[in-house]
Order: structure tokens, then sequence, then C-alpha cells
């Protein structure tokens, strides 16, 4: 009579794939983590009105430093300064955002996961 092949055969393999499974997704999380630590630490420079506004970013978005150009500062022309430090915050946050993302992408694809994964 044939043997079957039931849970138990395949139960082990699945066994084996799961350890492996778990201990990439150890190392994945321990990496993301060293990476997160380090990218917390970096800082970006963002300008906006051709260096009238500066802005430094750092890898949690908070914002670290605010320099205005005493040139722009116009009591008769504060939309124009309201805009320009707007326009600067933005661009600075969705730099960071892409250095964060270039950074997970490239941990993630030696892991073999789909892109965009986080």
């Amino acid at each position: 009579m044939p043997k079957k092949y039931g849970g138990g055969g395949m139960h082990n393999f699945g066994d084996m794939n799961m350890n492996s499974i778990v201990k990439q997704a150890k190392q994945m999380q321990k990496q993301m983590e060293e990476m997160q630590a380090a990218l917390e630490e970096k800082t970006l420079d963002v300008t906006a009105g051709g260096g009238a506004v500066k802005v430094v970013i750092n890898g949690k978005k908070q914002i670290k430093e605010l320099t205005l150009s005493r040139d722009i500062v116009d009591p008769d022309d504060i939309d124009m300064l309201q805009d320009l430090v707007i326009s600067a915050v933005n661009e600075a946050i969705r730099q960071m955002d892409e250095r964060v993302n270039g950074e997970m992408s490239r941990l993630t694809e030696g892991m073999g996961l789909p892109g965009g994964l986080f």
C-alpha cells in the first residue's frame, strides 16, 4: 500500500522553512533597528528661495534648525516668508523620506522581499 504523505512529512519541512523565516526576520529586525538609529543621527540641510530659508532636519523628521535671511524678512510681505518656510520644511521632509526609503530598500533587497514593503 502506498505511503500517505500527510501532515508529518510536510510538517517537518514546514518547520525548517519556518525556522529559516524566523531567523531571517530577527536578522532583518536587528538590521532595521541599527539602520533606524543611524538614520536618526543624520541630518539634511535644505534651502528654499535661493538659500533665503534653510531647514536642518534629522532622521526623526524633527526640524533642528531654521535660518531665515534678513533680506526676506519684510513685514509687508509675510505671505512670501510663510510660503518659503513651508516650502523648505516640506522639501526637507520629502528628502528625508526618500533617504529613509532608499536605505530600507537596500536592506530588504538582500532579503528577497518585495520592494516597497516597508
